[in-house]
């Protein structure tokens, strides 16, 4: 990898408060390193590192990216009750999943309105609203 992208990967975990691990750094550059926004899975994350001649186990890609979310530095979006993306935009915004290609993109947010949520059950808030909107190519 080159400077440039260690320095974005070494600087992003430093803003979650991380510890920047071997693995963590080789995960971190291949999220930000590029410093574009990006949206995966454990296991594209896991291909992309093999790709990359880079030797992280499965499950140290699992953990990895549970430490980013707990640290505020990946959203997580589920899309099914089995299959959870990683997105390293944190700011609220609607995604569209397409169907056929099991991709995850960014919606505008900007056509976005959410006018009334329901009530927040006694003893609780909403802490977020993600909004997912399942597209089928015609």
């Amino acid at each position: 990898m080159t400077p440039p992208e260690h320095q974005r990967g070494s600087d992003w975990l430093a803003r979650g408060g991380l510890r920047p691990t071997r693995q963590r750094l080789v995960l971190a550059m291949l999220l930000v390193g590029d410093g574009r926004n990006r949206h995966v899975t454990a296991e594209s994350l896991f291909a992309a590192s093999r790709q990359s001649g880079e030797r992280v186990s499965l499950a140290t890609v699992y953990n990895t990216l549970k430490a980013f979310c707990e640290a505020g530095l990946l959203r997580e979006i589920t899309v099914d009750g089995t299959k959870s993306y990683f997105d390293t935009c944190t700011e609220d915004h609607p995604h569209f999943y397409w169907e056929d290609s099991h991709q995850l993109t960014d919606a505008p947010s900007s056509e976005l309105e959410i006018t009334r949520l329901p009530d927040a059950p006694e003893g609780a808030e909403v802490a977020s609203v993600d909004v997912v909107i399942r597209l089928r190519r015609i």
